[in-house]
Order: structure tokens, then C-alpha cells, then sequence
């Protein structure tokens, strides 16, 4: 066997050991991880998931083998897999450990910053055996998150209030995934700098930060209620009907599917942007 070192995250080593062979029995534990493998067209190696794993509709068949709170070792060990995909903020650290403990190949997924998605892709093309369809993945994504960059940068900043969920009311922040998105989309959060990736906020200072747009991402996979802004009539974005609801699982979810959903947010924003400046 050969040990491989690849930098995953600007922070992060991870010391990957990888078999003489391709991997041919995957557990993939967290949806990301199935829906990434099922890109590079090797989803048919996976052999055990976790709950929520739903896209795309083949994934919705992988046997179950656990969820956020805890795996089901044993069940694992069956399945005799050959690499064990973990999610470092979404597995039980214990459970992980003693997936390692058993001398399973274990490879941690921990991406940070949209840009890891791509070095992700090709991470797992090299696992798997497909690093010419993880290349071009990965270079479309770079490529995308660039252009947005280019495209959105020098625009005059949109004020958005992100409801990450509605009770309690709950947005984004620091190094969130969605903060990145709106920063990348030209945007501005009021609550950027609030303690936590997803701080708990209150009515009064949603209220008083006078968002033009509130952005409500949904899921059809994972309803949930949307909070009814029509009491505030006050804030722009209630009294000129400037809603964005997008796709949850495209903006959350670390996929290269995310570059659509972030297209749509700018999108969104892009619109908001233009409507503002016409009533200025």
C-alpha cells in the first residue's frame, strides 16, 4: 500500500492511505459524499450511506448504515468495504475512531471553503479510479466560481437577511457556507460578523438592518416553514416583495451541483441589485 498526502482545505493535512487498487466497495457516509461519487459515474461502488443521502434517485437505494448522530459499526464491518468515506463535521468522531480501530482504510471529507470542492473531486477521482471525469468536474467548478467572482465582485453591495430557519430564527455567518455564496454574489449581511457559523438572531435586529432581500432557502426533500414576513412591512424587502427561495440542497450541500445553486442566488441578488437602483 502507498500513502498519498493531499492538502483537502487551506488549513488541513490529511494523511490518505490509499490501496495498490482503486476502491471497489465504498461506504460513503454523508449525502455529499454519495452525490459527488455518483457524479464522477462511480456510484454503483456504494455499498452503505447514511440517512438523507437522496440525490440522485439511485442514492435513495443504498442500504443504511447510520445518521449524524451514530453509525452502525457492525453493520459497516459486514459490508466489507474497501474504503470508508467520513464526513468530519457530520460523523461521530467516536464511532469514526473505531471504524479506524478496525483497520478499515477511513478517508476524512472536511472541505471548508468553496474552492475545496474541487480539490474534493479529485481526491475522490484518485480513490475511486476516475480522475479524468473528477479533473474535468473540478476544473468546471474553478472555472464557475471564478466567473461569478469576476462577474459580481465591483457590484453595488445588496443588504440580505439569510433565514437559515425560521424558530428559531436562525441565519449565517463567518465561515458559513451560504456566507461565502453571498459574499462571492456581492452581497451584504448585516450579521457577517456574528459569533458562530449560524448564530440565532432576533426579530428587532432583522428589523432594524433593513435587508432589500430575505433569502429563504427550501428543500422539497426536506420541508420546513418559512417564516411570515408580512407582519414587518417596514423592511424593504417585505414592502417591495423581494424573496429569493432557493434550493437548499443546491446552496448546502458541498456538490459540484452547489455552482448552480450559487448561480441562481447571484441571480437573485443580481435582481434585487437592479430593482433598488431603478427606485433610487
Amino acid at each position: 500500500m502507498s500513502v498519498l498526502r493531499i492538502v483537502l482545505c487551506c488549513c488541513a493535512l490529511f494523511t490518505v492511505t490509499v490501496q495498490a487498487k482503486p476502491a471497489q466497495r465504498i461506504v460513503a457516509l454523508s449525502p455529499h459524499l454519495v452525490e459527488q461519487l455518483y457524479s464522477l459515474g462511480v456510484g454503483d461502488m456504494i455499498v452503505g450511506t447514511t440517512d438523507h443521502a437522496d440525490y440522485p434517485q439511485g442514492a435513495k437505494n443504498i442500504p443504511r448504515v447510520g445518521n449524524y448522530a451514530q453509525l452502525q459499526v457492525e453493520k459497516i464491518l459486514a459490508l466489507k468495504p474497501d474504503l470508508v468515506l467520513v464526513w468530519t463535521d457530520g460523523n461521530p468522531p467516536a464511532d469514526v475512531a473505531r471504524l479506524r480501530q478496525f483497520g478499515l482504510t477511513v478517508v476524512d471529507s472536511n472541505p471548508l471553503l468553496l474552492t475545496d470542492i474541487a480539490k474534493e473531486l479529485r481526491l475522490l477521482g484518485q480513490l475511486t479510479g476516475a480522475d479524468a471525469a473528477a479533473e474535468q468536474q473540478a476544473q468546471l467548478m474553478e472555472q464557475g466560481l471564478a466567473e461569478l467572482q469576476k462577474n459580481y465582485s465591483d457590484k453595488t453591495k445588496v443588504t440580505v437577511f439569510y433565514e437559515l430557519w425560521q424558530q428559531p430564527l436562525s441565519t449565517v455567518a463567518q465561515k458559513a457556507w451560504p456566507q461565502q455564496q453571498l459574499e462571492l454574489c456581492g452581497a451584504h449581511n448585516p450579521f457577517a460578523d456574528a459569533i458562530g457559523d449560524y448564530p440565532q438572531v432576533s426579530l428587532e435586529h432583522v428589523v432594524a438592518s433593513q435587508p432589500q432581500l430575505i433569502i429563504q432557502p427550501v428543500s422539497v426533500n426536506e420541508p420546513r416553514t418559512l417564516l411570515d414576513w408580512s407582519r414587518w412591512p417596514a423592511i424593504p424587502a417585505v414592502k417591495y416583495q423581494q424573496f429569493s427561495q432557493l434550493d437548499s440542497d443546491l446552496v448546502h450541500r458541498t456538490t459540484s451541483r452547489m455552482l448552480h445553486g450559487v448561480r441562481q442566488l447571484c441571480a437573485d441578488i443580481d435582481k434585487a441589485r437592479q430593482f433598488f437602483a431603478k427606485k433610487s
